[in-house]
């Protein structure tokens, strides 16, 4: 389920934990985490995606660059299926 920015500041307020504390536990900038939470950054790509994903902002996969083969990909489809 899509989240909204304020659903996921409020669990953040309700568990207790900052954002920032997430993003290093999470291995992202947190200044990084704030932008991409306020929709200062698009979520398209690399660590923004990630973060979108991982915070339930939008559907999708963690990428991993360095596993990623485009020869295997069938259609464009296949990539946006979670």
């Amino acid at each position: 389920m899509i989240k909204t920015e304020q659903e996921i500041r409020e669990a953040f307020r309700q568990a207790g934990i900052s954002i920032a504390a997430w993003a290093n536990a999470n291995g992202f900038a947190p200044n990084l985490v704030y932008d991409v939470l306020a929709g200062r950054r698009p979520a398209i790509r690399g660590q923004c995606h990630n973060i979108a994903v991982k915070l339930g902002l939008k559907k999708g996969k963690i990428s991993n660059a360095r596993e990623f083969d485009p020869r295997k990909v069938r259609s464009v489809e296949s990539i946006a299926e979670p």
